[in-house]
């Protein structure tokens, strides 16, 4: 008897459990139904959707559990209660962490990335956008996956990074099986064609909009969407761009012809009739106008489509300005501008401006600053979109892995790494170590081809300083024999003609003559002896310049390249170092084979000039040139760098690609010293 009445109990209380259970899901059910009730005042949807959250929140943790959440959160999303949507999607996603349920996770992610999407917070729908991408491809789950990268290309399209959202949607059709997916299709090719119209590649935005429009198929896609009248309608647009304004009015009237517009997608339909209204109005059709403007306007304001509202006000004060009613035109241009800021859309602020810079000449000027300092913030912006979404993806932290045999390959691929590492550290040390063996090798061989320059340079030194001691005993012996004998005479003659003025003072004119054109005699031999000297002093400095002319020869003897050379003549090479004159022939040696081999020129040209306190050496050629940037210095540009480093002086290279090629050396000279011993 006792264990009888006691299996009656544990029953009943199993029944009782089942009973309210059932009663609980029962209760979800009703609450979801009528928080989707569109006959009920949104205070009561949302009202309704409380209390199923409160249902749901309280039952255990199980996959039922999960899509119930789902479900509540997403009647939030579709009453606009943005604040419950976030803290029950939240509540999801730490249950399906806790039950380590990826697909649940990756959902979770999803639902995050639309929520900040919706609130404009672009990187934190990225984020959640990319680690919901990741769990997909991991799972392989290419619907949801192409569906998370459709979302992606709409974040980035949204943000101005047109480039990258075009990448997201080829990924998206990339894993797409086009007869399953065919909205997805759909969408894709849509924000192809909205892509290519926004980088003015109007051929190709056509090409995707009417594959978009060929994949409609009632059939798969619902009529309910009216994807023919959204693709009719963004045809429309494109010509409407290209100014084929009478295409674009076919289009439009197309597209309004579709059953149940109005009621099915009322927000295409205003815009229908307002991109109807303006190809007319471009085509000088006055029929209808600007009462089809108004109609759209009063359609949108009613639906609070507020860019619609302000896109309206644009058209309706270009076609009062173009009928030269300017109080009008003046009147929605500047609603349309205040709407504008204080939505913050930057794209409308700026038409409103520039239209506004039209028909108020005597503010345009002002008008035209603010537009400009928008626009360079609008597209400085666009530029650092990009980079910010690589950064999110770049930081996300990565999913921690799921499956025992992955982490086996992983930690494989962890020593296979590590050895090819290892095995790249030794063959880059064995060579590096080549390289500094090599270029110790070059530095030794260069010392000692320096050193014979010297000896040679120092031997011409010498011979020059032999040359000036013989000359200078040739003219002292010339003025001692020839010059000062002379003069002793003349001198000697002037003193008797003081004795004989006045005896004979035509006799005294006459010898004074003689003295005198004897004296311009002895002038003209001490002009002479000058020339010698000067004409000596330019042979003993061009032999550094015979050196040159000789290397230049041999140029000219083996390659076909035409060779210009210049010297300027204010250089005083008597002055130039003994280093300066080695380092400045081997850098034209070593820039002249280096034309030879690699710059196919048809002229090189080398050019001595002199500046204030500098040597200028240029070395050009008219050859395929290079890129500066990218090409790594070879052994040649190091030693003329070297070189010039020697001199203390700077190493200019300026070349690009088909462009040729400029050298500059810029050596220090110390002209002060130059003009002392020039006056000296």
């Amino acid at each position: 008897m006792f264990f009888s009445i006691l299996s009656f109990l544990s029953c009943t209380e199993k029944i009782n459990k089942n009973d309210d259970s059932s009663s609980v899901q029962d209760s979800l059910k009703i609450y979801l139904a009528l928080a989707e009730d569109d006959k009920l005042p949104l205070d009561y949807k949302i009202k309704y959707s409380e209390r199923a959250y409160e249902l749901v929140s309280n039952q255990a943790n199980d996959s039922l559990n999960r899509v119930n959440l789902f479900k509540v959160a997403n009647r939030f999303y579709n009453n606009n209660h943005w604040n419950s949507f976030k803290r029950t999607v939240l509540v999801a996603l730490n249950r399906s962490q806790a039950a380590k349920d990826s697909v649940f996770i990756a959902k979770s992610y999803t639902y995050l990335g639309d929520y900040y999407s919706s609130r404009a917070i672009s990187d934190s729908a990225y984020m959640f956008y990319f680690k919901a991408e990741k769990i997909y491809f991991q799972l392989k789950d290419n619907s949801n996956l192409a569906t998370t990268r459709l979302s992606k290309a709409y974040l980035q399209y949204a943000e101005g990074d047109l480039l990258g959202s075009e990448k997201a949607v080829f990924n998206v059709l990339k894993v797409l099986d086009t007869a399953k997916n065919a909205e997805i299709v759909y969408e894709s090719y849509n924000l192809l064609g909205a892509i290519y119209n926004d980088l003015e590649e109007y051929e190709k935005a056509l090409e995707f909009h009417n594959k978009a429009l060929s994949s409609v198929d009632s059939k798969v896609i619902p009529t309910e969407f009216q994807s023919k009248a959204t693709s009719l309608n963004n045809i429309g647009y494109v010509y409407n761009n290209i100014k084929n304004y009478k295409k674009a009015k076919e289009f439009y009237e197309n597209a309004l012809k579709e059953k149940n517009l109005k009621t099915d997608k009322p927000s295409l339909y205003a815009m229908l009739i307002d991109n109807l209204a303006y190809a007319k109005f471009k085509l000088l059709e006055k029929k209808d106008l600007p009462d089809m403007f108004y109609r759209s306007l009063k359609f949108r304001d009613s639906l609070k489509l507020n860019t619609g509202v302000i896109s309206n006000k644009l058209h309706l004060s270009e076609f009062y300005a173009f009928n030269k009613d300017t109080a009008r035109a003046m009147e929605f241009s500047v609603e349309s501008l205040r709407e504008s800021k204080k939505m913050n859309n930057s794209r409308n602020v700026l038409q409103s401006l520039k239209h506004l810079a039209l028909i108020d000449p005597k503010k345009a000027s002002l008008y035209s600053k603010e537009y400009i300092r928008i626009n360079d913030s609008l597209q400085k912006g666009e530029r650092q979109i990009g980079d910010k979404f690589t950064r999110i993806e770049y930081e996300t932290n990565e999913i921690k892995d799921q499956n025992s045999n992955l982490q086996e390959k992983n930690r494989a691929l962890v020593y296979v790494f590590s050895i090819c590492t290892l095995l790249g550290l030794f063959f880059y040390v064995y060579k590096t170590q080549q390289a500094k063996h090599r270029e110790l090798l070059f530095k030794q061989e260069q010392q000692i081809a320096n050193e014979n320059i010297y000896n040679l340079m120092i031997s011409q030194q010498n011979d020059i300083e032999m040359t000036r001691i013989k000359e200078k005993k040739r003219v002292a012996q010339e003025l001692h024999d020839g010059v000062l004998g002379r003069m002793f005479g003349v001198r000697i003659s002037l003193d008797s003609l003081d004795s004989m003025e006045n005896k004979d003072e035509a006799q005294a004119a006459q010898k004074r003559k003689k003295y005198l054109t004897e004296l311009k005699h002895i002038e003209e031999d001490i002009r002479e002896i000058s020339h010698d000297l000067n004409r000596e002093k330019s042979e003993l400095i061009n032999n550094f310049i015979a050196i040159l002319n000789k290397l230049f020869e041999n140029q000219q003897n083996t390659y076909n390249s035409k060779l210009i050379t210049s010297f300027d003549p204010h250089i005083k090479w008597e002055l130039v170092s003994n280093i300066v004159k080695i380092n400045l022939y081997r850098i034209v040696q070593e820039a002249l084979q280096n034309c030879n081999k690699y710059a196919e020129a048809d002229t090189i040209t080398v050019d001595f000039k002199s500046e204030i306190d500098y040597l200028i050496l240029s070395i050009s050629d008219d050859g395929k040139g290079f890129n500066t940037k990218r090409a790594k210095n070879g052994i040649g540009l190091h030693n003329i760098q070297y070189r010039a480093k020697e001199c203390k002086g700077t190493v200019t290279i300026k070349s690009a690609k088909g462009e040729g090629t400029i050298l500059l050396i810029k050596v220090p000279i110390d002209q002060k010293l130059n003009l002392q011993k020039n006056d000296i």
